[in-house]
């Protein structure tokens, strides 16, 4: 029996969030560090709406990427992220 649609998204946005946030802990970054850096690229966003973004765990892949550049991130470890399952 396959899942329903909505399960299959939120397992991949909280993939999504947990590259995200472990990137931002490995990197000693805080959303108010974040919020800086992404100013600097022309986003505006507060350390709080970055926060609640990121903590909803929806968020599109152009956020995730600038997030990424913002911090530097030249590659993510998806292999240990990754939780494939069989249908």
């Amino acid at each position: 029996m396959s899942k329903p649609q909505s399960e299959i998204q939120a397992e991949w946005e909280a993939i999504a969030y947990e590259l995200l946030v472990k990137e931002m802990g490995q990197r000693h970054i805080t959303y108010k560090m974040l919020s800086q850096r992404l100013a600097l690229m022309g986003i505006a966003e507060s350390p709080d709406r970055l926060n609640r973004k990121v903590n909803r765990r929806k968020f599109s892949t152009a956020f995730f990427l600038a997030c990424c550049q913002a911090m530097e991130v030249e590659s993510v470890p998806l292999g240990s992220f990754l939780r494939l399952r069989q249908p």
